[in-house]
């Protein structure tokens, strides 16, 4: 079908949902940067910025990870079924084209201080029903979905008042093959029944989409010895769009400075890796997040028909999110993480009902 008979079955849906959300981005980003707001020229940025590069040089690193419910403690193969990521990460990285877009949008939104921590990652993930086994389109279940993306990171420091803000730009396409290729080859590999009813997946057949985020972190000053605590405010536009606010803690032997690690941040796959540690390293983590979702491109669909898809008005608009699980690093620079991760149902009736829960595991590598 056509995208002006799509159009006319669901007037302004998406539109109504990106101007929302942008009204909210620049809200945000207004308080996000108001500390600096009466500042000028080199001046305005000046307390917004990394430490010295010589006590804070960050090491080139690179991650991989996998995200699927079968690390989770029920093995079920539905909902948000699996997510693949690569990533590199070095403050180098900022002459990148992607790097210099996403630096661009910033400075449109007065973020034009010094921004480093710059990541370039590459990645897929995808969605589906609880029965997978079914050619035909399920209309009381979650449709299938899935997005295959790029995506780039950058951050800067107000060290006086321990707040970090970052910045993310997520480009990608909705509805290709390659993802139920992915799922449905590992299946077979292991003797798995087949997810057959990819073909009616959300834009199915290719379609561009976008996400940019703003997310304002900061430190909770606390006496107690090896525990650290952070709150996170941030707010994305594109195929999700949201609010959300978040408290985390980490507690064992941290070595790293305690913004290093963001499992707030993390949208299913995309993720951002941790620093390379001073010393070795080995902690829990957890946290908790509440969210006003305005728009999800995996439920309702984009601009292109999809035959399974819901209204806004079949959604909640607030999910709970919550995380857990360990890091460890090692003395020769790798490190791994395993965590659990879950939010409430999204979908208020039917089948697709449900609360949410998956696991993953993360491999790095810090040079030297």
């Amino acid at each position: 079908m056509t995208f002006l008979f799509f159009w006319k079955k669901s007037p302004s849906r998406v539109w109504q949902s990106l101007v929302v959300g942008m009204i909210v981005l620049v809200s945000f980003q207004v308080y996000a940067a108001s500390d600096n707001a009466v500042l000028s020229g080199e001046e305005k940025y000046s307390r917004l910025k990394l430490l010295d590069t010589s006590e804070i040089k960050r090491d080139a690193r690179w991650y991989v990870s996998f995200d699927n419910d079968f690390f989770a403690p029920k093995n079920r193969d539905q909902d948000y079924t699996y997510g693949i990521n690569f990533a590199y990460a070095a403050d180098e990285l900022a002459g990148h084209i992607f790097s210099r877009l996403l630096g661009n949008i910033d400075r449109q939104l007065g973020l034009d201080g010094d921004r480093r921590a710059k990541t370039l990652e590459f990645g897929l993930y995808g969605f589906t029903p609880a029965n997978v086994e079914s050619p035909l389109p399920d209309y009381d279940d979650r449709p299938y979905a899935s997005l295959v993306y790029f995506s780039t990171t950058s951050e800067s420091m107000d060290w006086e008042n321990q707040i970090v803000l970052r910045s993310q730009l997520t480009l990608g396409v909705l509805g290709l093959d390659l993802v139920g290729d992915v799922q449905n080859f590992s299946h077979r590999m292991v003797g798995g029944a087949e997810a057959q009813g990819w073909s009616h997946q959300i834009s199915n057949g290719g379609e561009p989409t976008f996400r940019y985020s703003l997310a304002r972190q900061q430190r909770i000053a606390t006496s107690l010895d090896h525990v650290e605590f952070k709150h996170t405010l941030a707010a994305s536009i594109g195929y999700v769009t949201e609010v959300s606010w978040s408290l985390g803690v980490r507690t064992g032997r941290i070595s790293t400075e305690w913004h290093s690690f963001k499992p707030e941040v993390k949208n299913y796959a995309e993720s951002v890796a941790s620093q390379r540690s001073r010393a070795p390293e080995n902690y829990f983590w957890a946290g908790m997040a509440i969210k006003a979702r305005g728009y999800n491109a995996f439920l309702q669909g984009q601009f292109r028909e999809s035959e399974v898809r819901y209204d806004y008005g079949d959604l909640r608009p607030m999910v709970l999110e919550a995380w857990a699980g360990y890091t460890h690093e090692f003395c020769n620079g790798y490190h791994l993480n395993y965590g659990l991760r879950g939010h409430t149902s999204e979908i208020r009736n039917g089948a697709g009902d449900r609360n949410v829960i998956w696991g993953g595991i993360m491999l790095g590598k810090a040079f030297l």
